[in-house]
């Protein structure tokens, strides 16, 4: 099986990095060539600087770039990667994007006789590279039944929730509750401070009730300690918000504390905390 990865961020580099160990033949395309260059010297794969050349012998193309715009600028026009892309071949977005967009990239592989599966993942940084990541699904059984080496690769999980947009507004759902869950707990650490306790003890106290969750047994700490230089940034959070509040538009759900959370997110930003963690949503309660 050929497989090519499109982005080689924070995520890509040891998603496509996996794919290559795992024992497929991995070729890797970034926008930034040196970064390319650096995966190959890391893992040994094959690098092309043209993204349509990348793709062109490819039986499944991966992708894990930014936000919609960076997505479309690379799948279309002449030298993109639907215009690289074989016949029968398969195009998996690991991208958090707007659902229509995936709709959109469905019907587009479909008119060129290749098949796309929506494909976001979650667990972060770290997930990604001990090869621990939950992958949530859009598309055709049979399309993800063909990708199973690659979910295989670099994840512990990997769920279809329906067709096409179904994977993203399952990420969409993982990124409203995350963010009420972080709140929750910037709010029960300052009280838990304000009222003289000690928040390491009362960490290990709670966190075999019902208050247990990733992000308390994960972010508590350092967040009491004010570290925030590590994990998923503040910007890309509130782009996954943007889009979850968008779709909320559409569907007519109601997400006040995703709302309100959103907007103390745009407050870090203004302050110049963008890239730090989103767990930073504790700083506004100093």
């Amino acid at each position: 099986m050929q497989v090519t990865f499109i982005g080689l961020g924070v995520m890509g580099f040891p998603m496509a990095g996996h794919l290559h160990q795992a024992g497929l033949h991995t070729t890797v395309f970034n926008r930034t060539f040196a970064k390319a260059q650096a995966w190959a010297k890391q893992y040994g794969g094959r690098v092309e600087s043209e993204v349509a050349k990348a793709v062109s012998e490819a039986d499944i193309v991966c992708m894990c770039l930014g936000n919609d715009d960076d997505v479309r600028s690379l799948v279309y026009g002449d030298k993109g990667i639907l215009a690289g892309l074989k016949q029968g071949a398969l195009l998996i977005d690991h991208t958090t994007t707007s659902a229509s967009l995936a709709v959109e990239l469905g019907k587009a592989c479909q008119a060129q006789g290749a098949s796309f599966l929506d494909a976001p993942v979650s667990g972060g940084e770290a997930g990604a590279q001990s090869g621990q990541l939950t992958v949530m699904i859009g598309g055709d059984e049979a399309d993800i039944a063909l990708a199973a080496p690659i979910w295989r690769s670099y994840s512990k999980s990997a769920k279809r929730l329906g067709p096409h947009g179904s994977g993203q507004k399952c990420k969409m759902v993982n990124q409203i509750c995350i963010a009420g869950l972080l709140q929750g707990l910037s709010e029960g650490i300052r009280f838990a401070q304000h009222a003289g306790l000690d928040v390491t003890e009362v960490i290990d106290t709670i966190k075999y009730g019902a208050a247990q969750s990733w992000q308390l047994e994960n972010r508590a700490t350092t967040m009491a300690q004010g570290e925030f230089d590590f994990g998923f940034a503040i910007d890309w959070m509130h782009k996954d918000l943007s889009i979850c509040l968008q779709e909320a538009k559409h569907n007519g759900a109601k997400l006040p504390i995703t709302e309100v959370v959103d907007s103390f997110y745009q407050s870090l930003q203004q302050q110049g905390h963008g890239r730090a963690d989103t767990s930073a949503l504790i700083k506004l309660l100093s």
